[in-house]
């Protein structure tokens, strides 16, 4: 195994039911294409890392399923009847990982991380600790960006979700104090989208913003995959 390699998990809802706290500044329909759109901005910055050997997308939404394929990752349908969609989610995903690959390091990343930039994610594989589980935290202080379990045998164990922060410390992760503003952002809220055009999104975001006309055609920053 090189050092710092990881394999990642992503676990999307179906885009019918996400961001309805966007739901004052976006359709319905238009919620849908930027979900779609980060979800794509995430995945193609996650698998410019090098050390990101496979990235595994679990869903139970045939268009993010469609997308995910086009985009090079492996597709793993949502376990049905799970209390908790997200987490049990992100768990299959890594035991598939696990059943494919053998004995592996796992990130489980959001999905909706539109303004990320391969070289903040590179960063976090190379100063993560080994032997250890660790946790970025989101913007908010409360909730996980990333969770990376760097141990070969011990299991992903998501605790995604209000208070996941707390949670996943409670598990024994270690917060890492990286500056990585886009890794940091996820999308939720009408100020959130604000902030990560600020920073400067992927092209597919880039893209749908403009077509919404929630972004400058060449007053915005938009982020380059480097």
């Amino acid at each position: 195994m090189r050092p710092h390699t990881v394999h990642a998990v992503m676990a999307v809802k179906h885009i019918d039911r996400a961001k309805s706290r966007l739901a004052e500044v976006l359709t319905a329909t238009q919620r849908g294409q930027l979900v779609l759109a980060m979800f794509a901005d995430t995945v193609t910055a996650a698998t410019a890392v090098p050390e990101v050997l496979s990235l595994t997308v679990v869903t139970p939404d045939p268009r993010v399923a469609a997308r995910a394929g086009e985009l090079g990752a492996q597709v793993l349908a949502e376990p049905a009847g799970a209390a908790d969609p997200l987490n049990a989610a992100l768990a299959a995903g890594a035991r598939d990982v696990r059943d494919r690959h053998g004995p592996a390091h796992l990130l489980a990343l959001q999905a909706d991380l539109p303004a990320l930039r391969p070289a903040e994610l590179a960063e976090l594989l190379t100063v993560a600790p080994d032997g250890a589980r660790s946790v970025v935290i989101d913007h908010t202080g409360t909730g996980t960006a990333a969770l990376l379990v760097r141990d070969t045998l011990a299991a992903l164990a998501p605790r995604f979700g209000a208070g996941s922060a707390r949670a996943h410390r409670a598990e024994g992760a270690h917060p890492l104090p990286g500056h990585w503003p886009g890794l940091r952002r996820d999308v939720d809220t009408p100020a959130d989208l604000a902030a990560v055009r600020a920073l400067g999104v992927g092209e597919f975001t880039a893209a749908v913003l403009r077509e919404f006309g929630l972004l400058d055609r060449e007053g915005d920053p938009v982020r380059t995959v480097c």
